[in-house]
């Protein structure tokens, strides 16, 4: 798990005088509008800031108290929009660190990039054109985002990623991606540009850190609906109240009225909505996932199924060696620095790990052939061999039926040792490699698709939160049965096609489930776009970042977990934070509704079960109460609420009991608490 990117605290000092600033900017009808429980405490609170003016200029002794509603009202508008700008402004922070990774570099432009020739122009990056093809060399910039046409060199992804460990990209297959802002550190690459200068991912990452695409969540539109409703609902309550009191002689003043308006309606949750979903988003951020959207973080809440594309995503990108298994009469050893001697001149993949495994577990030095008569045979995919004609010695190191062809053996005729080796490890799904010194077969080289480390218990944590791990790979059932297997999914489907992928997607769609998707390849891009939730991975291609709705900067599947709990935390924070907000009103009733008709019902007082000191020290006590916890609810509200796994039903009495109890009771506690205040300092 990853958190590399800045991790401000909940109350950063830069952020919290920025959002400061911001909430008094946001009192702009146009952005107040998009928060209707907010908009009607804005108007009711220039309604009441009028009768205020009213009150002073006709000197009735009520200016000091109609002052005092208008200037809580006032800082209840202030607190919500704090609480949304403090949400923004980690978000912006974030984009600030994204941002000084993007520099203007100077891009080496290919004159005639169909010519093999290396002529170049040296340009700024931000001249550069989609289709422009550039050379970048070891300790250079990449300029701008592309795919590599020629050329493999090891890439500094620190700048996206914050991941120290440098990884290899190159043309062809599916990791020929490069992001601009990234550095080669050796050899040299050609990169077709893919997105031109403010199109490019980091540009993308940038405005969606900073929130300036972000939509409202179908379950936040549905909240606020409800919340719009409850608000109109709650407007007709007091204007009948008036009328009720008109026909019964009760004087209740406008001031009065709106001050129950506000503390009625929930400004708390409407206060805290956008901060929570924003704080979602933020999150993600901090895990090193990119959500292009709050809908993505929201249905990964619900996530009941995740398909990972095996190579890239459960495997490392290539197969790699895990075994030399020799013939009798030939020591492990001995095989280790044969096959070391016949991969020296194999640059693929698979040939580097054969000489990591030598020199790593086998402790094999790679020799120094300077002055010795050494003919080297580079690995040709037309012979499928690889080796070094030294002196005397013919090794060589290849597929199997090549070096049987080689040594001029017949399958059957292969030693019984031999042909075992190899069944085993094809049975197994792995890739055998023979290897031959002389004529004379000495082993066996395992290469296989390696499942990156933990792998199976993050599977395991999925499996408890009640999401199934599907892989999906083009390999044949005895290989994809093999790493399924070793991964610990809990299905696979083998020989799948893009179109497979997408049809299993719309299947499981069609049943009512939710579906998640990891993959890094072109192939992948089909079902990333369909899934509820696509996470591509940053190492992948620009097709699979393009088509889903996350990207992991760590490349990392099982990332999913980190996701799906942010997702759940979404659900709980606001389904948390909107029960505390109705449990609220209970203890407004008992403060205010007294308060309003003690004079004229006096059996009323029997519901002053606070105690409070006066009709208006309750009111007033009310309202400060329902400007204060917005504030005080803004730190949970950022961080969420923690995530466990555990059952639905057990989930809901949890939250009735912390905050559905806790919501009728704070309330009773710091209204009083208040009131004592207001009393001893004769505001009321």
């Amino acid at each position: 798990m990853s958190t590399k990117h800045a991790n401000p605290s909940l109350f950063d000092s830069k952020i919290t005088l920025e959002a400061a600033k911001q909430a008094f900017v946001k009192f702009s009808p146009r952005l107040l509008a998009r928060n209707p429980v907010i908009f009607v405490t804005a108007v009711v609170s220039l309604l009441v800031t009028a009768m205020w003016l009213r009150d002073l200029l006709v000197a009735n002794g009520t200016a000091s108290f109609s002052g005092q509603i208008a200037a809580w009202l006032w800082f209840t508008v202030l607190f919500a929009n704090f609480a949304e700008a403090v949400a923004e402004g980690r978000g912006k922070a974030q984009a600030d660190a994204l941002r000084r990774t993007r520099t203007d570099t100077v891009a080496r432009r290919l004159l005639q990039p169909d010519e093999r020739n290396d002529l170049f122009e040296e340009v700024s990056a931000l001249d550069l054109k989609e289709g422009d093809i550039v050379m970048v060399s070891a300790g250079e910039i990449i300029p701008a985002d592309g795919e590599i046409v020629e050329g493999i060199a090891s890439v500094n992804e620190s700048a996206i990623t914050g991941e120290s460990a440098p990884v290899i990209r190159e043309s062809g297959g599916d990791r020929s991606a490069v992001t601009g802002g990234t550095t080669v550190l050796s050899d040299w690459i050609k990169v077709k540009v893919t997105a031109a200068p403010g199109h490019s991912f980091l540009d993308r990452m940038i405005a969606l850190v900073e929130g300036a695409e972000r939509q409202k969540t179908p379950n936040e539109l549905a909240l606020s609906i409800l919340l719009a409703g409850m608000t109109l609902i709650f407007l007709f309550v007091v204007v009948s109240l008036w009328g009720i009191a008109g026909y019964s002689a009760t004087v209740l003043s406008i001031t009065v009225l709106a001050a129950l308006l506000v503390t009625l309606i929930p400004t708390t949750i409407g206060g805290l909505l956008s901060a929570i979903g924003i704080a979602g988003m933020d999150r993600l951020i901090r895990f090193n996932v990119i959500a292009t959207s709050g809908r993505a973080v929201e249905a990964a809440g619900d996530v009941d199924t995740l398909l990972l594309d095996k190579t890239g995503t459960i495997t490392f990108g290539n197969r790699l060696a895990t075994a030399f298994i020799p013939v009798p009469g030939i020591s492990e050893q001995a095989l280790a620095e044969t096959a070391l001697l016949a991969s020296l001149a194999d640059e693929t993949p698979e040939g580097r790990s054969i000489l990591a495994l030598a020199k790593g577990n086998h402790h094999v030095a790679e020799p120094d052939l300077k002055g010795k008569t050494a003919k080297p045979v580079v690995f040709s995919a037309l012979t499928r061999l690889s080796g070094v004609d030294l002196g005397d010695r013919v090794i060589r190191k290849g597929a199997v039926d090549a070096i049987l062809k080689h040594v001029n053996v017949a399958p059957n005729m292969a030693p019984a040792a031999f042909r075992d080796a190899v069944d085993r490890i094809s049975r197994t799904g792995g890739t055998p490699l023979a290897v031959a010194e002389n004529g004379k077969l000495l082993g066996v080289i395992q290469l296989k698709d390696v499942v990156k480390s933990d792998i199976k218990e993050r599977f395991n944590a999925l499996r408890h939160m009640g999401i199934k791990t599907v892989m999906v790979t083009g390999d044949n059932p005895v290989t994809a049965a093999a790493i399924a297997s070793e991964a610990g999914v809990d299905d696979f489907i083998a020989e799948a096609t893009p179109e497979d992928k997408l049809a299993y997607i719309r299947a499981e769609q069609a049943k009512g489930r939710l579906i998640a998707m990891c993959g890094d390849g072109t192939n992948d891009a089909p079902a990333l776009a369909q899934a509820d939730v696509g996470v591509a991975m940053q190492s992948g291609t620009q097709a699979a970042r393009e088509a889903g709705n996350m990207v992991d900067l760590d490349s990392n599947p099982t990332k999913l977990i980190e996701i799906v709990e942010i997702g759940k935390q979404l659900l709980m924070t606001r389904g948390s934070l909107t029960t505390f907000s109705i449990a609220n009103d209970v203890a407004k009733y008992f403060a205010i509704i007294p308060a309003l008709f003690v004079a004229t019902y006096p059996q009323l007082g029997a519901l002053n079960i606070m105690a409070l000191s006066s009709p208006q020290s309750a009111i007033l006590s009310a309202v400060i109460f329902n400007a204060l916890v917005i504030i005080a609810l803004i730190p949970l509200a950022l961080k969420g609420i923690a995530y466990r796994a555990v059952g639905a039903s057990e989930l809901l009495r949890r939250n009735l009991l912390i905050y559905g109890l806790g919501g009728l009771v704070v309330p009773f506690i710091g209204i009083k608490a208040i009131d004592i205040i207001v009393s001893a300092l004769n505001l009321a």
